[in-house]
């Protein structure tokens, strides 16, 4: 009988300017993009959380602790690969991944190919196993107001 384990990652980040609008391993041509250490890619943040928590493996600042120089402006994809393979090394295989970004702008739905794509990559699977969704906070909030960026993932692995 296999194992089913289940993971849940957020991330939140505030809005820049003068930063790159980094989603999913993705640049969206922006105004203005995300905050953080390394790219502040929100989506590729909650998406490792996700596989190292269903995994039992700790966080992403655990691994990648944001008073370490060596993330500062980081491909978060980086990130991602690392979990990957450490759920692998522990004999796990990533089954599908469910993912919301939470932005009052821009409108990303024209770049859900694209992530999907890139992410599904990223972790060694098919593409139809990724899911990207889109929502916003309805002027609610700081995420609402235009001043963060938040993002939901689950993740399923099997042993």
């Amino acid at each position: 009988m296999s194992e089913i384990r289940t993971g849940l990652g957020w991330d939140v980040h505030r809005i820049a300017t003068g930063r790159k609008m980094i989603l999913g391993g993705v640049t969206v041509p922006c105004e203005f993009g995300l905050e953080g250490h390394s790219d502040a890619d929100v989506l590729a943040h909650a998406i490792t959380d996700a596989i190292l928590g269903a995994a039992a493996l700790g966080d992403i600042g655990m691994h990648f602790p944001d008073s370490d120089p060596r993330w500062k402006g980081c491909d978060s994809l980086v990130f991602l690969r690392h979990a990957r393979d450490l759920a692998t090394q522990k004999g796990y295989r990533i089954v599908n991944v469910d993912s919301t970004i939470i932005l009052e702008r821009p409108k990303l739905k024209d770049f859900r190919q694209t992530i999907r794509e890139r992410l599904a990559e990223t972790l060694e699977l098919d593409v139809d196993r990724v899911s990207v969704k889109f929502k916003t906070a309805e002027k609610v909030g700081p995420v609402g107001e235009g001043r963060s960026a938040e993002s939901q993932a689950i993740v399923t692995l099997e042993k």
